[in-house]
């Protein structure tokens, strides 16, 4: 086995980690969440869902990698055994089917960049999207052929991806992180500085901030804010665990969990502040209301973003290439720490060299991800996305805490560890948080997606549409159901696997000096 990698420096960790929460979902889903639940009164929900549940698994997740040095499988198994190592398969499974689809939406931010340049979208940006650059066949679950289009960028997304984990730890993925998150911050700010000055931002700012304080009554609303908290963060998808086992010795974890949390709110705030200036912007010129033009994921991102672009009163190109620009560092520095997550796995299992590692597991992933790129890929995107994303990564950070706080009863070995290291001292609150309250949030929020799926409750424009977004049950089954099952099954199988001779899996104090 090779030595273990270490971060070169605390900020270079920091960065990593931010640079891994903050990813798409804060630009595109943070704003419409907050606008759809209380505007500015969500924050309310969002605040405490950060402290009760974000920072305290945050904390937890930084604390078992310092501790058990090791990926989230080893991690998981030097706290309990092969009881216990299976949820760490399942995070990296998880990981691994979202970068063969998160790639490809970054594939689509590198287009867009180069088409600012002459707005090449036109009048009709939904056409242009789902015609011109996507060619979506008209029946989901058939492939259809290889849309080269998306297929070209999404190669070169994958060979910055392996260049990058090809580097390791330090020289790679710290050194892209410590360029591309300061470079992602000051191109956001220029872009929402710009949209600040458009006429109409004002609108958008109040339908954005306007706080509905009825809504704080309604549980939807808290539920929201805490799966919003979770998704945010990268908890539960084995990068936090990963990202903290290349710590040194003398690390403060609690200090080094409130950092993060804390810069990713903040992201996500200049990136609601933006959105919602452009969006006003729109709104104005179009002379509805903001609802009427209020988005998000794709839609907000290629379909509403250009057309907000093509009416810019001067300089569309600019801002167009800095929008999009800054979505694909935003992608890349998620993408590369979601990969790692699994280069570390393998590595360690099967006792087998990083760059090994790296080839079989990134380059696996980067065949799949041609699915994506073909006719029907944006179908199997997003069913995929919506099913690994909801019983995937919730569902392994519900079982995860339960496990670790009740069956297993390591909180405070993990507190004392965390303690030691740390200037802010964890007391009851941070028990208090992950043995009930977490629990029974996500156990509520796991609940209502589980009736809302198998009783077929979908709903849009106030009408039941059955499955997700009206999907036939066959391709639910297939590409949904089947792939949040597969990665629990391919969980216990890679759990049942010995683990390599090289790989001493009893051993993780850290060595003198570190």
């Amino acid at each position: 086995m090779e030595q273990r990698s270490q971060w070169g420096t605390r900020a270079g960790f920091i960065l990593a980690a931010v640079g891994s929460a903050v990813g798409l979902g804060n630009i595109w889903r943070f704003p419409y969440v907050a606008y759809e639940n209380g505007g500015g009164a969500f924050f309310i929900p969002y605040l405490f869902a950060l402290l009760t549940a974000g920072i305290p698994i945050l904390i937890l997740e930084f604390t078992m990698g310092h501790k058990y040095r090791g990926s989230a499988p080893l991690s998981f198994f030097r706290l309990g055994g092969k009881k216990a190592e299976w949820l760490g398969w399942w995070a990296i499974f998880v990981s691994f089917v979202i970068s063969t689809y998160y790639a490809v939406i970054i594939a689509w931010a590198m287009k867009y960049t180069i088409y600012s340049f002459d707005q090449a979208w036109g009048d009709d940006t939904a056409g242009f999207l789902f015609g011109t650059v996507l060619e979506l066949g008209d029946v989901p679950g058939q492939a259809g052929g290889l849309v080269a289009g998306v297929a070209i960028p999404l190669l070169l997304v994958w060979a910055i991806a392996l260049g990058i984990l090809f580097a390791g730890v330090k020289k790679g993925i710290e050194l892209a992180n410590k360029i591309f998150i300061p470079t992602l911050v000051v191109i956001f700010l220029i872009v929402v500085i710009r949209a600040l000055t458009l006429d109409g931002a004002l609108l958008g700012l109040d339908a954005f901030f306007k706080p509905n304080f009825e809504q704080l009554s309604d549980p939807k609303v808290w539920v929201a804010a805490y799966g919003h908290i979770f998704f945010s963060l990268s908890i539960a998808f084995a990068i936090m665990i990963t990202y903290s086992s290349y710590l040194p010795k003398k690390s403060d974890i609690t200090n080094n969990a409130f950092i993060t949390g804390f810069a990713n709110s903040a992201f996500e705030l200049l990136a609601g502040i933006g959105v919602f200036s452009a969006l006003g912007f729109m709104a104005a010129q179009q002379g509805v209301a903001v609802s009427d033009v209020a988005s998000a994921g794709v839609g907000l991102a290629f379909v509403v973003f250009p057309q907000i672009i093509s009416e810019f009163p001067g300089m569309n190109g600019l801002f167009g290439v800095l929008f999009f620009l800054s979505l694909t560092l935003a992608g890349l520095t998620s993408l590369i720490s979601i990969c790692e997550t699994y280069v570390a796995g393998f590595s360690e299992k099967f006792g087998i060299s990083r760059n090994k590692a790296v080839a079989f597991g990134v380059g696996t992933a980067a065949l799949i991800s041609f699915l994506f790129a073909t006719n029907g890929g944006l179908y199997f995107l997003d069913v995929a996305d919506y099913f690994i994303n909801q019983f995937g990564i919730a569902a392994i950070g519900l079982i995860e805490v339960v496990a670790i706080a009740w069956f297993f009863k390591k909180l405070p070995e993990l507190q004392d560890h965390a303690n030691a290291v740390s200037d802010i001292r964890l007391g009851a609150w941070w028990q208090i948080c992950l043995k009930f309250i977490t629990p029974l949030v996500l156990g509520y929020m796991m609940f209502g997606l589980l009736k809302l799926n198998l009783l077929k409750q979908h709903t849009k424009n106030g009408e039941v549409i059955g499955n997700y977004e009206g999907y036939s049950d066959i391709f639910i089954l297939n590409f949904g159901w089947m792939v949040a099952a597969g990665v629990i099954i391919l969980g216990f199988i890679f759990t049942a696997m010995k683990w390599n001779k090289n790989t001493d899996v009893d051993a993780y104090q850290h060595a003198d000096g570190e």
